[in-house]
């Protein structure tokens, strides 16, 4: 129904936690609107993505970009065993979600909602626009519990 989703979207798909457009998106859907999921949800195709798994410069748009390049980084073992460029496009969408969906976890934001005992999940999701099926990548989470302990805050007052 009208009403029923709030989304916010940018070129890739991509989650940063310095992003003041998206933390401003985020602070209120959780604290206003009072969400109860966060989906990171990226497609197979992607422009953007594509675009980071080459070296041709594209313009501004490379300094974005460059966030997916670091995905590339942190996952550069898998990646390098991928030489089907369709597949090796495939997983980079999926692991740019499954990082975002991280990167949204690890927040103040979120954090701090799970703290209070706020019903709130996360979640990374694929869309595939040939087929309008979604892939649950299986990364999700509903308190601190399950993130990265690196990423633990004292949200204690």
């Amino acid at each position: 129904m009208p009403g029923d989703i709030f989304v916010h979207r940018n070129i890739a798909n991509v989650v940063t936690h310095t992003d003041m457009n998206l933390l401003s998106v985020l602070d209120y859907s959780v604290n206003v609107l009072k969400v109860k999921h966060i989906i990171v949800c990226g497609h197979y195709g992607c422009g953007g993505v594509n675009a980071a798994l080459g070296d041709k410069q594209v313009g501004l748009i490379d300094n974005w970009l460059r966030n997916i390049k670091d995905v590339i980084r942190i996952h550069e073992r898998e990646m390098s065993t991928i030489k089907d460029p369709q597949k090796r496009s495939d997983r980079l969408v999926e692991l740019n979600a499954i990082e975002g969906a991280a990167n949204v976890m690890s927040t103040s934001i979120v954090q701090n909602a799970w703290a209070s005992g706020q019903e709130l999940g996360v979640h990374a999701w694929v869309y595939s626009l040939k087929s309008g099926l979604i892939t649950d990548l299986k990364v999700s989470a509903s308190s601190a519990e399950d993130i990265s302990p690196v990423f633990k805050m004292n949200t204690e007052k």
